[in-house]
Order: C-alpha cells, then sequence, then structure tokens
C-alpha cells in the first residue's frame, strides 16, 4: 500500500497536461507508470522504482497501449519479461 501523496514528489515536469495535485498514485497508477517509462530522466525513473514494486510496473508495461515499442523493447529486456 502506498501512502505517499504529496504531489512534489510525483516528477511534475512529466505531467504538464495534468493538474499533479489530481493525481493518486494507487488510482492513476497505469497512467503515471506509463508516462514515467515513456519519458522520464534518471531521476523520475529513481522515482518511479522507489514508489512502485517491480511487479506493478511489469503489469502496466503489460497493459500498456501508451509506450512505444521502442521503450516496450527496452524495458521489456531491463525488467526481464
Amino acid at each position: 500500500m502506498l501512502i505517499m501523496r504529496k504531489e512534489e514528489e510525483i516528477p511534475r515536469a512529466l505531467f504538464w497536461d495534468t493538474d499533479a495535485t489530481h493525481l493518486d498514485l494507487q488510482e492513476n497508477k497505469q497512467y503515471i507508470i506509463e508516462r514515467t517509462l515513456e519519458l522520464g530522466d534518471e531521476k523520475a525513473l529513481r522515482w518511479l522504482f522507489s514508489n512502485y514494486h517491480r511487479s506493478d510496473i511489469r503489469e502496466a508495461l503489460g497493459k500498456s497501449r501508451n509506450i512505444s515499442r521502442k521503450s516496450a523493447r527496452y524495458w521489456t529486456l531491463v525488467l526481464g519479461i
């Protein structure tokens, strides 16, 4: 269970089109993971892996229709899917 809800901890630059104060780490998990895997820099990826279990990230990657093929292939190799 993720209790953290501080919007300043969410990599806000990745969510320019969304009000970060309305992002919920559990309810918007798929969206947050997809956006971070696709567009995140090293700092954002560290945040992602410290806030979500690898199994959550793998699951989101498997369901995603919003991650480019190039990114999906990369993350498939990194996460050992």
